[in-house]
Order: structure tokens, then C-alpha cells, then sequence
């Protein structure tokens, strides 16, 4: 396999999806279990689109664990990466959904959520060889609520500032994840100050910035090279390089939103590095990447689960194609 040109570092889990909606937590009577966690989503999407990468992540010594390493191995993400932890368990999320299909993350079944594998990731254990061949390095903030994942964190981000990487964060917030979420926005805006892209949702650009406009929070950081802002059916917007802009979002049959904001960051990051990070300066090019994008996250809307519903390049292509702006 050649060396991952995307390096995704954080949490692999399973989403356990409530089979009965609009119920609360204690009503659900049976559960169905997703592989997921936005950096794996991310990895397993760039390998779908044809971009070799690779996993950073920990897992339990156990069932879940093996599995969901399996699947990374099967879809050709590179493991090489992935550390085990003997005792603590793999991460499983469980998921209610409202009538709609609208997902609420509901706790974490029978343990603490400073329990699991995913918080014991250990910095010295990183594999520098990797960050020595990347391009990109794509990270999340849940790692920042535990001590020894937001050290990992922190020396993946010397490794990528030694190496020349460049780094997108997906804010990605999940306060269920944090035992004290009041101190995740300083612990985020410290962070954004040493990536160079940032993907949020609407709610959360307004939550860390207090606006959804790319431009003024490109504007406040004054170190970043892009803001992209998605907010589901109503589009995106974004500032890359000199550009700003707005784009609808495409109408299609929704089945599933799981994943829909790691294939557009999947689908980014392999456009940016198809193009190259020149292409930033060329409007024209800008909007064709962040529609690549839109269409990648789309596409993974039309079916369930976040990984296997990922498209193929040809599959983005052909409904481009078929989707004229």
C-alpha cells in the first residue's frame, strides 16, 4: 500500500441507533449498531474516493474493537496507527431518534465516558513515519476532553508542524462527551489557532464565534487558509484563500444523515489535494471543490450507516454530472 497522503486521528465506535423513533432513552426497545467516529468516517471516505489514508486511533482488546479495526483494514485504510488498550473497552454510543429520524447522542450504555479505549491514546506511540510522508492531517475535538488523548492531540500537531502537514479540525461537538463541557470552548479556540482549515456546523460557528460567516471568523483567527460552515439542508458557505461563497445544498431522497459532514470533509480534502492548495486562489476552482464536497456528503444521506454509505469517486462524478449547477 503506498503511505497514507491523509492522516485522520481520533475515535472509532459504534453508533447504537435506536430501532424505534421518537422515544426516549429507557423506551427504546432494540438497538442497531453502526461502525462510526467522525476521523474513521473521514479515513474510510478519502480511501472510498481514492485518497490513501490512515487511522490514528485506540480500541479495546475487545469484540467491538477487532471488528471495527477489521472494517478499516477491509475498506483499505492504513492501521498502522492504531493502538489497543487491554482493559478499557471500545467506545458505543447509543443514539435516539425523533420521529423525523433527527439524531440525539443519549450516553454511553453501562460506563463513564472517561472509560473507554479512545481516551487512552498515548502521544510517545504515534508513528512518526507516518506524519513523515502525509499531507494532511484531519482531527476532532473529543479527544480534547480526556488527558491522555488531548496530549496525543497536541504531539500530533508538532509532528504535523515539523513534517509541513497541513491540518483541517472538524469542531464536531458532542457535550456528552465531555464530563465538564463549559471548559471544551477554550480548550477549541485554543486548538483552532494551530490548523489551518476548520469545517463547523452552523450551530457551532455560533456557538465558538457568535456568527456563521466564514469570512469574519477567518477574519478573527487571522491564521487559518479556510472556514467551511455547513448547515444541512440549507447548504454551506465558505472562505478559502480570497474567496468567499454560498452554496444550496442538493435535493435528494434522505434516508440517513449519519456521516453526511465527514464525507464533505472527506470529499474536501481529496479535491484540495487533486487540485492543490494553489487552487485556492481560483474562484472557479474553489467552488467546484466545496461542490465535490456537498456532493459527497449528499450522496451518503441517500443510504443508512455513515461508512457504508460512502460513495466512489465515479459515484460523486456521475452525479455531478446529473446534477448541474
Amino acid at each position: 500500500m503506498s503511505n497514507p497522503r491523509v492522516l485522520c486521528l481520533g475515535e472509532v465506535l459504534f453508533d447504537r441507533l435506536a430501532d424505534q423513533l421518537g422515544r426516549k432513552l429507557e423506551e427504546v426497545e432494540s438497538w442497531t449498531a453502526y461502525p462510526g467516529g467522525a476521523p474513521a468516517n473521514v479515513a474510510c471516505a478519502l480511501v472510498k474516493l481514492g485518497t490513501p489514508t490512515g487511522f490514528i486511533g485506540c480500541v479495546g482488546e475487545d469484540a467491538p474493537g477487532h471488528e471495527l479495526v477489521d472494517l478499516l483494514q477491509e475498506v483499505g485504510v492504513d492501521i498502522t496507527g492504531v493502538q489497543r488498550h487491554p482493559t478499557a473497552p471500545t467506545r458505543q454510543v447509543n443514539v435516539v431518534r425523533s420521529l423525523e429520524g433527527d439524531r440525539t447522542f443519549a450516553g454511553f450504555k453501562d460506563y463513564d465516558t472517561t472509560e473507554f479505549a479512545d481516551t487512552r491514546l498515548k502521544a510517545d506511540k504515534l508513528p512518526k513515519e507516518l506524519f513523515e510522508a502525509a499531507d494532511f492531517l484531519v482531527l476532532g475535538t473529543l479527544e480534547l476532553a480526556y488527558p491522555e488523548s488531548e496530549q496525543a492531540i497536541h504531539h500530533a500537531l508538532e509532528l504535523a508542524e515539523i513534517y509541513d502537514i497541513k491540518v483541517l479540525m472538524d469542531v464536531n461537538w458532542r457535550p456528552v462527551f465531555w464530563k465538564n463541557p463549559d471548559i471544551a470552548p477554550q480548550k477549541i479556540q485554543k486548538l483552532l489557532k494551530r490548523v489551518d482549515f476548520i469545517k463547523l456546523s452552523k450551530e457551532e460557528a455560533e456557538w465558538l464565534f457568535d456568527t456563521a460567516d466564514p469570512g469574519a471568523i477567518t477574519y478573527r483567527l487571522d491564521s487559518v487558509e479556510g472556514v467551511l460552515v455547513t448547515d444541512g439542508e440549507h447548504g454551506c458557505a465558505y472562505c478559502l484563500g480570497e474567496n468567499e461563497g454560498k452554496l444550496p445544498a442538493f435535493s435528494v431522497p434522505v434516508v440517513d444523515t449519519t456521516g453526511a459532514g465527514d464525507s464533505f470533509v472527506a470529499g474536501f480534502i481529496h479535491q484540495l489535494l487533486t487540485h492543490g492548495i494553489h487552487s485556492l486562489n481560483d474562484s472557479e476552482i474553489v467552488r467546484k471543490i466545496v461542490r465535490y464536497a456537498s456532493a459527497s456528503g449528499a450522496l451518503t444521506t441517500m443510504k443508512a450507516g455513515a461508512i457504508a454509505s460512502q460513495p466512489t469517486a465515479d459515484e460523486v462524478e456521475a452525479f455531478l454530472v446529473s446534477h448541474p449547477v
